[in-house]
């Protein structure tokens, strides 16, 4: 999917964007590449342009507008703000994305929002660390040079007017988010929704923070095992993932807030603290809380709060009175492996006659005999355990067992398709709201054959996201964003706990096919033997 990206800069130095974009840097240290004689080294592939500039003279041409208008002469201003619109790298092979492509679509971008300014639009095709997705700079002075028309997006008169400087306000962001998603709906490209807030948030510091731990470890690594060492830990984990991975493991199996809060810390001597129904967790080695919101909305309360119920349900079914007498007790091992699964150490039964390893070496074919003589006895103990009385028994617990995976496989799926649905609405209802305003306009305006000339794009959009969205609605009201946040939220839980009880009644049915090919394999052998014996009594 193409996501969004938004640094800001105080470097006075306007040459150092130019020399990122043209040279190859050091991605951990952000220091130029050098070689052997001192000198950068270009980038392999790179497309550049200038918008209201050259290119190659932005920074002199950007100092010179500065001095013009006497701003961003201090150390404390934002000099220039830089925006990366990075592609999914399936695009290029499944959707034939390329360079000179992506470059195209980046100065579309940079002219419709962010018009009037002394921009560089520069497109790599090679990617964070080598990842091979394509992606766009955009890198603007932070003060405008052109006086420009007022836009939709503009929030402030100054905002379309010569010397003064560029304004990120929240609604501003959400609208650029909004556009990159049309963009790519539009060009047939991978998109997911940018303005639903991530399941598990991880900023632009945090991984940075995440890759230099992880490089450092892997150096004390090496040095460890080289000293004839076994290092403890192989994988770095920033203080926000341990509070996400720590959170995930007790939500799992807690029924209740004060379950939750006592279990997280006693296991990892994490803190819980509600204040006005906003939850943060303090790390064992912090003296600040990281609320749940900076983790992602899986460590909020509305989340937490249905895992919560999701476990307490379960645990109820598993509560009740051992199960009806009326039942056989396939059907309440197959009622248990829908919630809970505990897997057992069955393994087939390695069949001699056909082993060739097991005919060359007479070692290793008793050694397997010995092993299939283990693998039986538990099969035995297996059958008895779950009282499987008769094998016809067996066969039709493995025939529920294919009809429940099928079931519950079908349901994931239709939850799934209605998640899909949930993600449009909320993605036609972010672009409906986000050309909300600029339809009012039209609406008042004098001249709407120009107005709507001028906002063909904006007033598009809108009506196609209303169309839409009437089609899906009852009665022709318009659902909220909050209903449809709130319904999604619903269905992700479903679709977690859909999915974890496929899972486990894949590993019910793998079990119960084993068992079964276990039991035709001793029969066979059985039948074999009495024929045998059979014969031998005929010839004596």
């Amino acid at each position: 999917m193409a996501i969004l990206k938004h640094i800001t800069s105080k470097n006075a130095d306007y040459g150092e964007a130019q020399r990122y974009l043209m040279f190859q840097y050091d991605e951990a240290a952000m220091k130029p590449v050098l070689d052997e004689s001192g000198r950068m080294i270009p980038r392999e592939e790179y497309y550049l342009d200038g918008m209201n500039c050259d290119p190659f003279t932005f920074d002199m041409e950007c100092k010179e507008l500065n001095a013009q208008y006497r701003k961003n002469q201090t150390f404390d201003e934002i000099k220039s703000h830089h925006y990366i619109l990075s592609f999914d790298p399936k695009d290029v092979t499944e959707n034939g994305l390329t360079g000179e492509r992506a470059q195209q679509l980046g100065i579309e971008y940079t002219r419709k929002n962010f018009p009037g300014h002394q921009a560089l639009v520069c497109t790599h095709t090679d990617g964070n660390n080598e990842s091979g997705n394509i992606h766009v700079h955009i890198v603007i002075n932070s003060l405008r040079k052109y006086d420009v028309e007022h836009r939709g997006f503009m929030e402030r008169s100054c905002d379309s007017r010569a010397g003064y400087k560029h304004h990120l306000t929240k609604n501003y962001l959400a609208y650029l988010k909004q556009d990159v998603m049309d963009l790519c709906h539009r060009e047939g490209l991978h998109q997911v929704d940018l303005l639903s807030p991530a399941e598990k948030k991880v900023t632009d510091r945090e991984y940075r923070v995440q890759r230099r731990g992880q490089k450092k470890m892997d150096e004390r690594n090496r040095k460890m095992l080289a000293d004839g060492i076994t290092p403890r830990k192989t994988k770095f984990e920033t203080q926000k993932q341990f509070l996400r991975n720590a959170i995930s493991e007790v939500a799992a199996s807690a029924c209740s807030l004060d379950e939750f809060q006592k279990i997280l810390m006693k296991r990892f001597n994490i803190s819980l603290k509600i204040s006005r129904g906003r939850f943060s967790y303090l790390h064992p080695e912090r003296g600040k809380y990281i609320t749940g919101r900076n983790l992602g909305t899986h460590f909020e309360e509305s989340y937490l709060q249905a895992i919560f119920e999701e476990n307490t349900r379960h645990s109820s079914i598993l509560s009740d009175p051992i199960f009806p007498a009326d039942k056989s007790a396939s059907e309440n091992q197959q009622e248990l492996s829908a919630s809970v699964f505990i897997k057992s150490d069955l393994r087939l039964v390695v069949d001699l006659q056909n082993c060739y390893k097991a005919q060359q070496s007479a070692a290793y074919a008793r050694k397997v005999k010995l092993s299939n003589l283990q693998q039986l006895a538990k099969t035995v103990a297996y059958i008895q355990e779950n009282g499987y009385d008769t094998e016809k028994d067996l066969l039709h617990a493995y025939h529920e067992a294919q009809t429940q995976t099928s079931d519950m496989r079908k349901a994931l799926r239709s939850t799934e398709q209605s998640l899909k649905q949930i993600n449009e609405q909320i993605h036609y209802t972010g672009q409906y709201l986000a050309n909300k305003s600029v339809y009012r306009q039209f609406l008042s305006s004098k001249n709407k054959g120009k107005f709507r000339e001028e906002h063909k794009a904006e007033l598009t959009l809108y009506e196609t996201a209303r169309k839409i969205l009437k089609e899906h609605s009852v009665n022709g009201k318009l659902p909220s964003m909050k209903l449809l946040k709130e319904e999604k939220e619903k269905l992700t839980v479903l679709k977690s706990s859909q999915k974890e009880a496929y899972q486990n009644l894949r590993k019910f049915e793998k079990e119960l096919n084993t068992v079964c090919s276990n039991v035709e394999i001793f029969l066979e052998k059985s039948r074999f033997r009495q024929n045998g014996q059979e014969k031998d009594m005929v010839r004596s």
